[in-house]
């Protein structure tokens, strides 16, 4: 007879706990997880003491609260490091099974979050530094249909309409479930990927897995605006999430969204190899920015308003027709939508380009109240011309509708499959 195997064993009484039964599993877990009570309640440290000269900051204990009526990892200030998982759901997942996962994700991103290790958690010492972790749950339309819950999906959860600047692969689009990690250490958002992944096996599998990052905590002052790969800085006109919320959340006129949100992925490959042989002046006439500050090229800041009708000495608008700046812009207040992109850097696929130095490029994360009125109008004209569009691509694509949060005792997306 083969050996009992511990991780199963483990699964079954977890989920046995969380569900309902399975006392004698309950008090062993209790028993385990008492030594990490201490962890959460320590308080949050982000600077070393300040009698020590030259220290080095710390920033791993910092902790973004996980309860609360929207999910964290929206306007939660980017970390530094980003995963971004797509699932397929299980054939034969039902209602009842989406409850199950829901509330076991819910569980151990509660504990997660608070520096704590999860219930079955095999490396327990990795859970320690929470540094800042959110971990953010969206929804494909496939979950409202194993629901049985079709007519509660909202009009614009679907593919984005098709773009002629689109070369999409399907390895990089849509999804029936899926989960943003995001933490200003590695370490955490790969510890906390597993352990939400090795939970889910029962019930879903991978179908993509995309990978992000921006500058370190402490490289630059906080609050200023990314880079991306290409030298240009990217999304100066992005949304305040507190001043500008109603374009952010759900205002409820579809019940449970109430508190939520859409969230839109495009992955847009950057041909580096080629914008090196670009010059600066072309490069910022392609932008309608300069690239040492992000200025407009008829401002001093990166903050001013582009004056699109300004004419230079040879009687042409200085920021061009095609420019990105302009063909971004909008009169519309309505069409603009939350920005929270990461970089990706990949190894080159060098057998099928041999040559190439690179496949870099842009997790292009947003989120609106509504994907047709706010994302839709503005790719729409990005697409029918940009001088930017030769040198990027996207080549992957979907759209999730995320819950609202959730408080003590209730698990994510209750409102909808509740």
């Amino acid at each position: 007879m083969p050996p009992a195997d511990p991780t199963r064993r483990a699964r079954v009484s977890r989920r046995a706990f969380l569900v309902g039964g399975a006392a004698a599993g309950a008090v062993a877990v209790a028993g385990a997880g008492g030594a990490w009570a201490g962890r959460a309640t320590a308080p949050a440290t982000g600077a070393a003491s300040s009698g020590t000269a030259g220290a080095l900051a710390l920033h791993g204990d910092l902790r973004v609260p996980f309860h609360g009526p929207r999910q964290a990892g929206v306007e939660t200030p980017p970390q530094a490091y980003l995963t971004l998982v797509a699932l397929n759901l299980a054939p034969g997942t039902d209602r009842d099974a989406l409850v199950r996962l829901m509330r076991i994700w819910t569980d151990d991103v509660v504990r997660l979050t608070e520096g704590r290790p999860g219930l079955t958690d095999t490396e327990p010492e990795l859970a320690e530094v929470p540094a800042r972790l959110t971990v953010t749950v969206g929804y494909g339309p496939a979950v409202f249909t194993a629901a049985g819950l079709d007519d509660r999906r909202p009009a614009w959860l679907g593919p984005l309409p098709a773009f002629a600047v689109d070369r999409l692969e399907d390895r990089w689009n849509d999804g029936d479930l899926v989960l943003q990690v995001c933490a200003d250490d590695e370490v955490t958002v790969s510890h906390a990927v597993r352990m939400l992944l090795r939970e889910a096996r029962d019930f879903a599998s991978v179908r993509w897995l995309q990978k992000g990052f921006r500058r370190s905590v402490g490289s630059e002052p906080a609050g200023r605006t990314m880079r991306n790969l290409m030298g240009q800085i990217d999304g100066t006109r992005n949304l305040d999430p507190v001043a500008d919320a109603p374009l952010v959340w759900s205002d409820g006129t579809d019940g449970w969204l109430a508190g939520g949100t859409s969230m839109v992925v495009r992955r847009i490959r950057m041909e580096l190899d080629t914008w090196d042989e670009v010059d600066r002046s072309t490069r910022e006439a392609v932008m309608g920015r300069r690239l040492a500050d992000g200025a407009p090229l008829t401002g001093e800041k990166e903050h001013d308003e582009p004056d699109l009708e300004a004419v230079g000495p040879h009687g042409l608008t200085v920021i061009g027709p095609a420019a990105h700046v302009r063909r971004a812009r909008t009169s519309d207040p309505a069409e603009r939508f939350l920005r929270r992109a990461y970089s990706y850097d990949d190894a080159p696929d060098v057998a099928t380009d041999p040559g190439a130095l690179s496949s870099s490029g842009l997790v292009f994360v947003t989120f609106q109240a509504d994907v047709d009125r706010q994302f839709v109008p503005v790719q729409r004209r990005l697409d029918e011309v940009d001088l930017l569009n030769e040198w990027t691509t996207p080549i992957g694509s979907a759209v999730f509708a995320v819950p609202p949060g959730c408080a003590e005792g209730e698990f994510l997306g209750q409102a909808l499959l509740g």
